[in-house]
C-alpha cells in the first residue's frame, strides 16, 4: 500500500475525525514498521498516530484463558490502554481483530479497522 499511497492523493478524501491512533498488528510490526501505515493514512489527510505499545495482550484466544486474564490485562494496561485513553478525539485503528476487542474491553473504546477508517473518509466526500 505505501508503494501506491501518492495515488491516494487524486481522491478527494474528507475524513471527519483527522487525528487516527494506531495500534499495530504484531505480525506487522515484527515483520517490518508501521511506516506502509503511517504513509497510506498521511497520504489521505489523518494526522498519524502510534500507541506505542507491543502485544495488546489478548493474542488470539490467549487473553480468553481464565488462567491468562491478569496478564492479558496487565499487558493491555501497560502501553495500549493508557495511550487510547490519552487521545479522547482520536479515532482508534486496529487491524487486528483480537486488537479490537481488547481495546474495548479495557477502555470501552471502539476501535476499527483500517480500511473501514479509509472507506469512511473516501464516502463522506
Amino acid at each position: 500500500a505505501a508503494e501506491h499511497a501518492g495515488r491516494f492523493q487524486a481522491f478527494d478524501w474528507t475524513p471527519e475525525h483527522r487525528d487516527v491512533l494506531v495500534h499495530g498488528h504484531c505480525h506487522q510490526k515484527a515483520l517490518s514498521t508501521m511506516n506502509a501505515s503511517r504513509s497510506v493514512f498521511e497520504a489521505c489527510g489523518f494526522a498519524f498516530y502510534e500507541t506505542g505499545a507491543g502485544c495488546c495482550g489478548l493474542a488470539g484466544s490467549f487473553g480468553y484463558e481464565a488462567e491468562h486474564l491478569a496478564v492479558s490485562l496487565a499487558m493491555a494496561e501497560e502501553r495500549l490502554a493508557p495511550a487510547v485513553r490519552a487521545a479522547p478525539e482520536a479515532t482508534v485503528v486496529a487491524a487486528g481483530t483480537s486488537c479490537r476487542h481488547q481495546i474495548e474491553h479495557v477502555t470501552s473504546r471502539t476501535a476499527l479497522h483500517p480500511a473501514e477508517v479509509l472507506a469512511a473518509a473516501l464516502m463522506a466526500r
